[in-house]
């Protein structure tokens, strides 16, 4: 009989992360220790250790994908959270072994492809055109790839969507939106994408494919933003629009710099549904998003 203490029958298995000091990636080292694995990270900034981090315990390694550093000859598993086109480019390159990879790509492979903005073709084109350099280079070497395609994220005050509203309408007291902003989305909390990518990594049928992971409800872009305005502390006022009107107060704010990334085919979308089945992902590693039930926490920039 032992007493005291546990005895360890399975070695912890090691994973190295890109992308680590990220919105997705801080969510996922912060479930890797707990789950007894030996994380290596690498971030282009120097990583202070910080016992009170999400992912404390971490072993960082400063660096880039473009200039990585010296890196572990063997891990289990390989986790991307950062640029897909910039991971794509090391893998190909690296001599690392490593059976598992998991990388986060993004639902915008389809749905910009025909985008009347250049930048978002090619943005797409970047995206559809890593994903297959890493299928390929991933089949070569015989290991199990799996890319995880979120919609729009949010959750911990660093996305470039969600929380740059959120900023406007503290600022203002209300945001404006043009009519008819009807289009159907699914925003994705990061716990959740994090979560994906564990739960995908036991998982054969998840070898060898490529899943849209959606969050877990799908609204009007109206009602997104409505919400989102509705949690926040004090509340900010949705304001709509005629679109004549609002096109004039867009080019005045673009003017004076307040509406930088904001592109008219971004304001045309508001009207298209970009709805994506989460059924595969449910149905091979039991994908369970939460529905949209916004705080004010989830869009204040840490």
């Amino acid at each position: 009989m032992l007493c005291g203490h546990l005895v360890r029958t399975t070695p912890m298995r090691e994973a190295l992360v890109f992308g680590g000091s990220g919105q997705i990636g801080s969510a996922l080292l912060a479930r890797l220790a707990p789950a007894e694995w030996r994380v290596t990270a690498v971030s282009r900034q120097a990583r202070p250790e910080n016992p009170d981090e999400p992912g404390n315990g971490v072993r960082w390694l400063t660096g880039e994908l473009d200039a990585p550093p010296a890196l572990p000859a063997r891990v289990d598993a390989i986790f991307s959270c950062g640029p897909l086109d910039g991971f794509a480019r090391w893998y190909a390159a690296a001599g690392m072994d490593a059976a598992r990879v998991v990388a986060f790509g993004s639902t915008s492979v389809e749905t910009k492809q025909r985008s009347d903005d250049p930048f978002e073709r090619d943005l797409a084109a970047r995206l559809a055109n890593a994903e297959h350099a890493l299928f390929a280079r991933a089949k070569e070497r015989g290991a199990a790839l799996t890319i995880l395609r979120p919609t729009l994220v949010y959750g911990v005050g660093r996305d470039a969507n969600l929380t740059r509203i959120a900023a406007l309408a503290r600022r203002w007291g209300w945001f404006p939106l043009p009519g008819g902003a009807t289009g159907l989305r699914q925003p994705v909390h990061v716990a959740d994408l994090a979560e994906a990518a564990l739960a995908c990594l036991d998982r054969p049928a998840s070898h060898g494919r490529a899943y849209a992971v959606p969050g877990g409800e799908s609204l009007s872009y109206r009602e997104m933003v409505a919400r989102v305005l509705a949690c926040l502390q004090p509340p900010a006022r949705l304001l709509e629009l005629p679109r004549p009107l609002f096109a004039l107060a867009l080019h005045a704010a673009r003017i004076s710099g307040r509406a930088s990334g904001l592109g008219d085919a971004a304001i045309a979308r508001m009207q298209d549904d970009l709805v994506f089945d989460p059924g595969p992902a449910q149905r091979d590693f039991d994908y369970c998003p939460r529905p949209f039930e916004p705080v004010d926490a989830m869009f204040r920039r840490p």
